[in-house]
């Protein structure tokens, strides 16, 4: 059984973060992916709502626990080819303010950052 990722489809960035955990997964059936919008995610996840996940991606683990932005990084690392190793990095002292920090403040400009990148 897979984990969840839920994320903002309608994103340009988010839907390139999607794409790389994609192509990075350890196997391809690793992952599934799940728009926010989607009425599987409504109807599937309804303690997931929309609006929190148009904030930050959600990660479903297969035990039903969710992992919302930052703290689902590790979790998808560790479930990459190449990136296993830096699942680590987030054990280390004062990871978790500096990846809460970086993640909340890329995800409030993820659409001016996307315009950008993706123009």
């Amino acid at each position: 059984m897979a984990v969840v990722l839920v994320y903002d489809a309608d994103c340009p960035a988010c839907r390139a973060a999607a794409d790389w955990v994609r192509r990075n997964a350890v196997d391809p059936d690793t992952f599934e992916f799940l728009p926010c919008r989607s009425e599987e995610t409504r109807s599937r996840f309804p303690a997931i709502a929309e609006a929190a996940c148009l904030q930050a991606m959600h990660l479903v683990l297969r035990d039903g626990t969710i992992l919302v932005g930052e703290q689902a990084l590790p979790e998808i690392l560790r479930r990459t080819r190449r990136y296993q190793w830096a699942a680590a990095l987030f054990r280390l002292p004062g990871a978790g303010i500096l990846s809460r920090s970086l993640y909340h403040g890329f995800a409030r400009r993820r659409h001016r950052i996307a315009k950008r990148l993706f123009p």
